[in-house]
């Protein structure tokens, strides 16, 4: 009788270690659950964005609420590379827009943006950018400080136009020109 009381025994603290360790990963899930919601939550209310699906999409794209203001600066990133590679002075001109928008030296949007910086995101990161900009450029509240179309076009203008020829002539490329074109037509269609 003593083994089968051992037996029950061992079987009871069996089954408690599992649903303990069942219930630890349905806690994990909530939280992963309820973390996930208040980013969307997050990013809705920086973007104005209130299609779950659009906002879904910022986050496969890497946006997180930490990371979303670099939103804007895409564009611009895809005029600065659209040659070889990004000059000093694109750079110079992307990185002052960046403080004006209140990016934090040392953040974690900082960082990535000096990731972009030195590395050229893929044209699919390009396109799909330009396209939740132009839904976040319709979908603007009166009073957000959000950048518009004509805006963000002329910082555009502005990095294509920052690496210069001489005295300003011939001094956007044809690549430039034509990720100008791209942008101003994703924008524009709306």
């Amino acid at each position: 009788m003593a083994e089968d009381d051992f037996i029950d025994d061992r079987r009871r603290a069996s089954e408690e270690d599992y649903f303990r360790k069942q219930d630890r990963e349905l806690i994990e899930k909530m939280r992963r659950a309820a973390a996930a919601s208040r980013a969307q939550s997050e990013m809705s209310a920086k973007t104005g964005l209130k299609d779950p699906a659009l906002i879904e999409e910022l986050g496969a794209l890497g946006f997180t609420p930490e990371t979303i203001m670099l939103l804007p600066l895409v564009p611009m990133l895809e005029v600065a590379w659209a040659e070889s590679g990004i000059s000093a002075a694109e750079r110079k001109g992307i990185l002052e827009v960046a403080r004006a928008r209140g990016l934090v030296d040392g953040s974690v949007a900082d960082r990535q943006l000096k990731t972009w910086l030195e590395q050229r995101p893929s044209v699919e990161t390009f396109r799909k950018a330009r396209r939740l900009i132009g839904a976040i450029v319709d979908h603007v509240e009166p009073g957000r400080t959000a950048m518009t179309a004509d805006e963000l076009l002329k910082y555009c203008e502005a990095i294509a136009h920052a690496s210069g020829g001489l005295f300003g002539i011939g001094s956007v490329s044809a690549e430039e020109q034509a990720a100008l074109q791209r942008i101003a037509s994703d924008l524009k269609k709306r």
